[in-house]
């Protein structure tokens, strides 16, 4: 149960923040797009580049923020699989790597957006 209320609670985070996020005037192109073992919520294309997007979701109460769980470790592999799309599809474009925060508290949802949120050095 806690498993299937996990995935309800990421999906409708991942669902509002590329609502948030088309309002902005980005366009999305993959969602839930994976390499491997590896997966990228969201990518979004918009006049500045490409976006790879991680979208963290908590329901409140909440103790931590969602986007304070994406370490170095989940970052390196967001870039790892952002390599393959951009290779795989022959895309040369800017690739920036941003952070959606969603807090759900109820039928609300509290959306926070961190544009080019980490670099990927390469």
């Amino acid at each position: 149960m806690k498993q299937e209320m996990r995935g309800e609670t990421g999906r409708r985070g991942e669902a509002e923040a590329e609502r948030f996020l088309n309002r902005m005037g980005l366009r999305t192109l993959d969602k839930n797009w994976r390499a491997g073992h590896r997966e990228i919520d969201l990518i979004m294309e918009w006049s500045d580049g490409i976006h790879f997007i991680e979208v963290k979701t908590l329901r409140a109460p909440n103790i931590r923020e969602p986007y304070e769980s994406i370490n170095r470790k989940k970052q390196l592999l967001l870039l790892s699989a952002a390599r393959v799309y951009l290779a795989s599809r022959r895309i040369n474009r800017e690739a920036l790597f941003d952070i959606v925060s969603v807090v759900i508290e109820g039928e609300d949802a509290k959306v926070e957006y961190f544009p080019d949120a980490f670099s990927p050095n390469w």
